[in-house]
């Protein structure tokens, strides 16, 4: 049972790391209906169709954008949500740091040796006056 439950944490894990949400599961209808389309009106097998669409010359075939929108993985729309925000900051901010003086307060504090009844007195002491 553990094991199963790893593997489905690492699986949505991978499926987070590479952007996919459940909307663009939800879309895959939509990108096989136009992947026939493609294999219909241009001979295209599905390969070629995902070379089109999402390879380099996907600028090259975005003739009918409202369509291409309707298939996965073709919004990106938080693509800077894993910038640090310090480099889209453009704007200069300037800091006033004001110097105080420091103030010495007197020591009021004397380091004075406890006196205890369980500890007899011995002939050798250290100096009490420094």
């Amino acid at each position: 049972m553990s094991r199963l439950t790893v593997i489905l944490f690492s699986f949505l894990i991978l499926l987070q790391s590479i952007d996919i949400n459940f909307n663009d599961l939800l879309k895959f209808d939509a990108l096989i209906e136009h992947a026939q389309y493609h294999k219909q009106v241009h001979g295209d097998n599905f390969f070629q169709f995902i070379a089109e669409h999402y390879g380099n010359t996907a600028a090259n075939h975005d003739d009918k954008p409202d369509e291409h929108k309707k298939l996965p993985f073709k919004e990106h729309h938080h693509v800077l949500c894993h910038l640090n925000s310090p480099l889209i900051l453009t704007q200069q901010f300037s800091y006033n740091i004001k110097n105080t003086e420091v103030i010495e307060s007197p020591v009021n504090f004397f380091y004075k040796e406890s006196v205890s009844i369980f500890e007899k007195p011995s002939v050798f002491q250290p100096p009490k006056f420094a």
